[in-house]
């Protein structure tokens, strides 16, 4: 008996040995261990059985398993960027073919040769070799009817950031003809081009290439693109704050998932349980060999095979047990997940409920501060126009500083308040951006000459004329920029510079920069000087005042425009502040603004106008201010009553108060417009989160005037409808 298992061990022992010398010294063995490392992400295991296997190869002369070999591990080093092995082993790959015949595998070399040249951002290089893989794809008559290596092209593209450029790439592969081989990749082009838009904020865009997406994964029913594709779908929704979508694409990307992983847990059961068939078929058929040759030796023998055979079929059970476990845990643990997340969801939408009353509240006050302060800053105007005496002109001087600083300060609460909760529109007009340039520059050359500080513009030549954007919020980051440049600088430099950054087609992206020589930010408040009220330190805010909300609302503003602000800055010798935008360029000619003549006294003397206000002390500034002109002025609180005089009562101009007791100032003026159409309107309002200017005017008013009062502005408004 000892005999005869000692002879079966020794059969075994041999052939196991032989099988590990026929694995070890083969191309498909070093593959195999290549691929597990790559599938557990462990890349230098990875490339160490690549490089024996390209090892084998040459010292069997196997040329062609030598060049797939050497692309493979150039393969694995463009996937963990490290360019320069990459492009040594894609050129190896190149020479080895030029041995052989030319194939396809050639081509994928040269057109990653072109791939990794793009990630380097050597895009002359990369078309080289894009075109070399073109023409051979030519030379051995085959059509890349998928357009895998434009698609490929295009994900370089976008790896290196070049989203103009992938873009562009993208919808070409969109407009080809549709065929079987090319719905796949035409799915994931407009996949692709919906992150693109996302993150350029394009949203109209970005959700149509979704759609289509979405229409062209119908056709080829693959689930886990369509995954993929509604997970972008839910981050589009979230990032423009619609979370009840954001959640509702969320939850159907989760339940694919959950459905994609039953299959794949399903078929590795099945695989598990074939396996274990086999074993036994085999087990079987060796148990029937050995009965016919040895004839049932002994009782013992069959029952020891009997123990191993029970022994091995114990051991699968309790592997296929495990398994099972295993797929039931990970089934509770994505259910788990799941709750954790709408959790997560539901807690943020309590914040943005947070700061939604948050941001009502400081509107409301910022709201209800500007009529007391139009009473401060109007009596105070009165009183300097009254000839006042010097010693009470220096403290009425002050009184109309501390109340321009106090409406600026409201005026920036309120705009903040505007951009968080997303009431801010952004304009698309045509406009010079040059000529804007130069304005702001003449408007600040005062500021300049009083800090002693050197002002310089620079603008690239190349900037296209017109371009289409939103100016108002481009001059308002700029001067913001630029007043803080130069009230931190003096006798020193500052510098605005534009650059042309890119151009493609019909859009340009304009690269500005904001260079001055002043005091400086320390290295651990980089970051701070954007957060609200927040202003270098205590010192800074004594010697240089300001509200410390300033860059707080540049920094919403790119960021509103599809930018990002960056700064660099250094204690004693200045700051640079930098930002890209992308605008549309307008081919055509801009209309000729006419420009605002200044008011002239004559065009307001014994001129009548209705003044519509319940408040007392606005009543007697806006009368006083109206008097100093030479104006007639009538005064009624009530919107029910200024109704009914004007019926019988003509007046060359009506001041309209936007809140007023019984019928709000809106609903009035649409009742006028019903039997006149032609007396002007104007809106007086302490203009509040909900209110703007476009809504004023829908309802027949002709113009506004914001609380408190900038007299030039109140008296230029009103003499321009008398012309």
């Amino acid at each position: 008996m000892k005999y005869y298992l000692f002879i079966v061990v020794c059969f075994f022992t041999s052939f196991l040995y032989s099988q590990a010398n026929k694995n070890t010294d083969s191309v498909s063995y070093y593959n195999k261990l290549a691929n597990a490392n790559l599938n557990n992400k462990k890349y230098n295991q990875a490339v160490l059985y690549t490089k024996k296997s390209i090892h084998f190869c040459e010292l069997h002369g196997k040329k062609e398993n030598l060049a797939n070999q050497t692309f493979k591990l150039g393969k694995i080093y463009y996937n963990q960027q490290k360019y320069e092995e990459a492009l040594k082993n894609f050129h190896k790959t190149v020479s080895f073919y030029d041995t052989l015949k030319p194939n396809c595998s050639k081509v994928l070399a040269l057109h990653y040769i072109g791939v990794t040249n793009t990630a380097k951002g050597d895009y002359k290089t990369a078309a080289v070799y894009y075109t070399k893989a073109q023409d051979l794809l030519k030379q051995l008559n085959i059509v890349d009817h998928a357009e895998v290596l434009d698609y490929q092209t295009a994900l370089a593209f976008k790896a290196n950031k070049d989203l103009v450029l992938a873009a562009k790439t993208f919808r070409k592969i969109t407009k080809k003809p549709d065929n079987a081989s090319l719905l796949q990749t035409k799915t994931d082009a407009y996949y692709q081009l919906g992150l693109i838009e996302t993150q350029l904020k394009r949203n109209d865009s970005a959700i149509i290439y979704f759609d289509n997406a979405l229409d062209y994964n119908a056709k080829s029913n693959n689930l886990a693109q369509k995954s993929k594709i509604i997970l972008g779908i839910s981050q589009y929704y979230k990032k423009n704050r619609n979370f009840d979508l954001a959640y509702s694409y969320l939850d159907e990307h989760y339940q694919i998932e959950n459905y994609l992983l039953k299959l794949k847990n399903a078929k590795i059961d099945l695989n598990e349980f074939e396996k274990f068939k086999k074993t036994q078929s085999l087990n079987n058929t060796i148990k029937r060999e050995s009965e016919e040759k040895i004839q049932l030796k002994t009782y013992r023998y069959s029952k020891l095979v009997s123990i191993l055979a029970i022994a091995l079929i114990s051991i699968l059970s309790l592997l296929s047990l495990a398994l099972y476990k295993n797929n039931i845990i990970r089934t509770q643990n994505n259910l788990l997940l799941r709750e954790k997340n709408k959790e997560l969801i539901l807690a943020k939408n309590k914040a943005e409920k947070a700061s939604k009353a948050r941001s009502e509240f400081l509107s409301t006050v910022s709201h209800e501060l500007r009529t007391p302060l139009n009473a401060i800053n109007g009596i105070t105007h009165i009183l300097l126009e009254d000839n006042p005496k010097k010693k009470q002109l220096k403290y009425l001087e002050s009184l109309k500083f501390s109340g321009n600083y106090l409406t600026t300060f409201i005026n920036e609460i309120l705009e903040i308040n505007k951009i968080d909760s997303t009431k801010v529109e952004i304009e698309n007009i045509s406009f010079n951006l040059k000529e804007l340039l130069f304005n702001i520059q003449s408007s600040l050359k005062e500021l300049a000459t009083a800090n002693k500080n050197y002002f310089n513009l620079e603008i690239d030549k190349a900037i296209p004329d017109n371009l289409i954007g939103d100016p108002t919020k481009l001059s308002q980051i700029i001067l913001n920029l630029i007043n803080n440049a130069l009230k931190f600088t003096q006798n020193g430099h500052v510098s605005v510079i534009a650059k042309l950054y890119a151009q493609e087609e019909e859009n340009a992206t304009i690269y500005f920069e904001i260079v001055d020589t002043g005091i400086g930010i320390p290295e651990d408040k980089l970051q701070s000087v954007f957060e609200s009220f927040s202003q270098g330190s205590i010192e800074v805010n004594r010697k240089y005042g300001g509200t410390g909300l300033g860059l707080t609302i540049v920094k919403k503003l790119i960021e509103l425009l599809g930018g990002e602000i960056k700064l660099k800055s250094e204690v004693g010798k200045g700051s640079t502040f930098t930002f890209k935008l992308n605008f549309a360029i307008n081919n055509e000619p801009l209309e000729v603004v006419e420009e605002v003549k200044p008011y002239n006294d004559k065009q307001l003397k014994h001129k009548s106008i209705l003044l519509i206000e319940d408040n007392k002390i606005n009543q007697m500034i806006t009368r006083k201010m109206l008097e100093n002109k030479s104006i007639t002025c009538e005064i009624i609180d009530n919107g029910e009553e200024a109704v009914d005089l004007l019926k019988v009562k003509r007046f060359d101009m009506i001041l309209m108060d936007v809140h007023l007791p019984g019928i709000n100032g809106t609903t009035a003026t649409k009742l006028i417009r019903e039997f006149d159409k032609t007396t002007p309107i104007i809106a007086l309002t302490a203009i509040s989160l909900d209110e703007n200017r476009d809504m004023l005017l829908s309802f027949g008013m002709d113009d506004v005037i914001t609380k408190p009062f900038v007299p030039d502005e109140f008296y230029s408004t009103i003499a321009k409808f008398f012309d």
